[in-house]
């Protein structure tokens, strides 16, 4: 037994056992004291006999005697007549009196203003007694004898044992079934716990697939539910991960390999025909361009995990931005048979922002609209100014993307394509920069159909919360 079991054990049933011993301590004092208090309720109503019987006596001892012989009650209580000097000379026994025997309540109703006073221990026999003397004077005050009553309290005593044991059967009992109770209780409890433990452990050490058993629909089933799902999404934040690493390798050794390959093409030619060295320093340039976009891209997104981003803000204009992320693309879209499609405005307000920063989402999304379009596809951009927010819409009628990845897309690592290039952290990069200009970005989308994508960026840009809270302070 141990942890919890342990705990709920000593902890229950330490403060059960401390109640019950209370209460059958409070149980004998209560029944002790009802069974006592009633012998000697008797014992005084038979003393205030005494008082009319011996008032006209002239002689104490014959009234005594006879008293003593006619005592209904000689089975119950023992009676003894005590002399003047302190002598018991009669008893209801009949046998010859122990004047050896003390008597302390003898002696206590002597010195008593009331005449009569009761004791109650053990004689020399061991005998456990309850007594009460009255003490008999004469019309100067003058003791002249003393009758006292002795009731053996062994019965009593036995009817409060007997009264103690029924009530420790019963605690016992009681016991007994909150212990059965208990341990039902715990196994429902430990038996889960246990597996949960075991599960987490296959977890934490790669095993996403491993699930815990629902045994109750309660909080235990709840937890067991919780991590179940923490396990399937751990399994596939893992395979993204694998995903992402195998998909960054592929797009890391594309242009290494051609890098390599060109400049291997240039060493063997030994730089004699120039149109070959021009062509292959051009995709060398071309290639060590895109190998330092995915780098970046990469450290953009470790920058977001460890929230490092930073923006260098000023006005910018926005159109000029996404004039020049248009131009980067356009070529790409000629050669492969694409077309661009803007609609510029004629003019619109400066956008407090990072123009790079800003321009890097709008490769990404103009990038992605082509890479998911056939030949002869369209992409289709607008910009447009609506309620002080600068609106721009970029679309495409490409393969778009199905009802079940559309929610995922914008997450680190998600590629909903896998046989398209691409990292799958593009998107999580460009949210998180619109999402640093108080901005947000929209992705509808329809298999088949195309891909919308809405990029809404306020004018006054991140620096409207700033000035924002800086009004606040100054109310």
């Amino acid at each position: 037994m141990r942890g919890i079991t342990k705990r709920w054990m000593l902890n229950t049933f330490g403060i059960i056992f401390i109640i019950l011993f209370i209460l059958v301590i409070g149980f004998a004092v209560v029944v002790q004291s009802f069974y006592y208090n009633g012998i000697a309720q008797i014992l005084y109503g038979r003393s205030t006999e005494i008082v009319n019987i011996f008032r006209d006596s002239s002689d104490f001892k014959e009234t005594a005697r006879d008293y003593i012989e006619n005592f209904p009650d000689k089975e119950l209580i023992e009676l003894m007549a005590i002399d003047s000097d302190g002598k018991v000379f009669i008893t209801t026994t009949g046998f010859t009196p122990d004047n050896e025997q003390k008597m302390p309540d003898y002696e206590s109703a002597l010195d008593s203003d009331e005449h009569y006073a009761d004791w109650n221990g053990n004689l020399s026999s061991g005998e456990n007694v309850m007594a009460l003397t009255n003490v008999i004077v004469d019309s100067n005050g003058d003791s002249i004898g003393a009758i006292r009553y002795v009731v053996s309290l062994e019965q009593a005593d036995r009817k409060v044992f007997i009264s103690i044991a029924a009530v420790c059967l019963i605690g016992i009992v009681i016991l007994f079934f909150i212990f059965v109770s208990s341990t039902y209780f715990l196994r429902s409890i430990v038996r889960p716990v246990r597996e949960i433990s075991s599960t987490a452990k296959k977890i934490a050490q790669g095993d996403f697939n491993a699930r815990i058993n629902k045994f109750y629909d309660d909080e235990i089933g709840d937890l067991c539910d919780t991590i179940n799902y923490m396990a399937g999404e751990l399994g596939t934040a893992d395979k993204m991960k694998n995903d992402f690493i195998s998909s960054v390798s592929h797009e890391l050794r594309t242009p290494l390999t051609a890098i390599k390959g060109w400049a291997e093409t240039v060493q063997l030619d030994g730089c004699r025909d120039l149109k070959t060295v021009q062509k292959g320093i051009g995709i060398i340039i071309k290639e060590a361009e895109r190998l330092n976009g995915i780098v970046e891209e990469v450290l953009d997104f470790s920058r977001i995990q460890e929230d490092r981003m930073v923006l260098i803000v000023d006005h910018i204009d926005i159109l000029a931005e996404l004039d020049e992320s248009i131009y980067m693309q356009r070529e790409r879209a000629n050669a492969e048979h694409k077309h661009i499609v803007y609609d510029e405005p004629e003019i619109l307000p400066p956008v407090i922002g990072d123009g790079n920063r800003l321009r890097q989402v709008f490769i990404n999304i103009i990038d992605n609209a082509l890479k998911y379009c056939d030949a002869d596809g369209v992409v289709n951009i607008s910009v447009e100014n609506v309620d002080d927010n600068i609106v721009i819409i970029i679309s495409d009628n490409g393969c778009g993307i199905s009802a079940v990845d559309l929610p995922k897309v914008k997450q680190k690592f998600y590629k909903a394509n896998q046989t398209v290039r691409g990292s799958g952290i593009g998107l999580a990069v460009a949210d998180e920069i619109v999402r640093l200009h108080n901005g947000t970005l929209d992705i509808d989308s329809q298999e088949g159909v195309g891909t919308t994508v809405t990029i809404t960026i306020p004018i006054m840009g991140p620096e409207k919360n700033k000035n924002d809270e800086e009004e606040e302070q100054e109310d």
